[in-house]
C-alpha cells in the first residue's frame, strides 16, 4: 500500500515539476525583476560565412516573433542584412523580416530586401539558419543565378548547406512552441 502511494505521489511531484518548468521557459524576467512572456521565436547575430578562396561574406539577423502572435510566423517582425565580396566586387543587401519559424535550433526566415546593390531589391528572399553552439550553419534561396525570375514564397527556405567562419560571429534561435487546439 505504501508503494503505491509513494508512485502516486511521485508522479503527482514529476506532473508538477513539469508544468513549473513549462511555466519558466514561457515567462522571463526583464532588468527590473518583473516577469513577462518571453517572445514565440528568434533569429538574431551576426556572423560571416567559411569560403576557401576568402570571400567576405556576412549575414546578420534581428528577426522576432512576438508572443502574442505565436500561431502566426507571417506576423514575425525584424530586420535582416547580408553581405558578399570578393577581390572588391560584390554586393550587399538588407530587408524586413515577413515570417520567422523554427523548431528547436533551425530558423526559416523569409523577407523582402528594401536596400541593396544587387538585383534583389524588391524581392522575397528565404535564409535557413542552425544554431549547433559550435558549427553554426546557413542557407539561401537565391543559389540559382536567374534573380529575374527569383520567387520565394512566405516561410519557405532552403536547407543550410554553408558554413559559418570559426570565430566570427553565431547565430542564436529561439525555439518556437506552436500550440495546437485540442478537441
Amino acid at each position: 500500500m505504501a508503494l503505491g502511494r509513494m508512485r502516486v505521489l511521485t508522479a503527482s511531484a514529476a506532473a508538477l515539476l513539469v508544468t513549473a518548468a513549462g511555466t519558466a521557459v514561457a515567462m522571463a524576467g526583464d532588468d527590473h525583476g518583473h516577469q513577462r512572456q518571453r517572445e514565440a521565436a528568434a533569429l538574431t547575430g551576426t556572423a560571416k560565412l567559411y569560403r576557401p578562396l576568402g570571400d567576405d561574406i556576412t549575414f546578420s539577423f534581428d528577426a522576432h516573433l512576438a508572443a502574442k502572435d505565436n500561431m502566426h510566423p507571417e506576423k514575425a517582425y525584424g530586420t535582416f542584412a547580408f553581405s558578399h565580396y570578393l577581390n572588391g566586387r560584390g554586393g550587399w543587401a538588407r530587408g524586413r523580416v515577413d515570417c520567422l519559424m523554427t523548431g528547436g535550433s533551425t530558423a526559416v526566415m523569409t523577407g523582402v530586401v528594401t536596400g541593396s546593390d544587387t538585383p534583389y531589391k524588391g524581392r522575397r528572399v528565404g535564409i535557413t539558419v542552425t544554431d549547433d553552439g559550435k558549427h553554426d550553419r546557413l542557407g539561401y534561396s537565391w543559389l540559382s543565378q536567374d534573380t529575374e525570375h527569383l520567387t520565394v514564397p512566405r516561410c519557405l527556405s532552403t536547407g543550410p548547406f554553408e558554413t559559418v567562419k570559426k570565430g566570427s560571429g553565431d547565430f542564436k534561435v529561439l525555439p518556437w512552441h506552436p500550440v495546437f487546439p485540442t478537441e
